[in-house]
């Protein structure tokens, strides 16, 4: 069974900086499948962060283009999320998530990220 730990969430002003990991376990096939961020704000739905593939292709949201990298270490199972210029709208639980090659979707418990005015 896969499991998916998140870590760096916080309290940051406008502006600022955050790195966010995610530690994948419980499969040897990790490394080959995709793996994303996703985050949700109160009131709102869960939506698409990033999603960065084995090879390295990137598909991210229009709203953090620019701002938010996303990347991964194969070898350790991770995955990050590297958060610039930080917007008080980017406030909300982010999720890690390991999508399987039999299309079954694997979430963290998220880790909250609060960005103030």
């Amino acid at each position: 069974q896969v499991q998916l730990v998140e870590s760096g969430g916080g309290l940051v002003q406008a502006g600022g900086s955050l790195r966010l990991s995610c530690a994948a376990s419980g499969s040897m096939f990790i490394r080959i499948n995709p793996m994303g961020w996703y985050r949700q704000a109160p009131g709102k739905q869960r939506e698409l962060v990033a999603v960065i593939t084995t090879g390295g292709s990137v598909n991210s949201a229009d709203s953090v283009k620019g701002r938010f990298t996303i990347s991964r270490d194969n070898a350790k199972n991770t995955v990050y999320l590297q958060m610039n210029s930080l917007k008080p709208e980017d406030t909300a639980v982010y999720y890690c998530n390991l999508h399987d090659t039999y299309g079954r979707d694997y979430w963290g418990k998220g880790t909250l990220v609060t960005v103030s005015s």
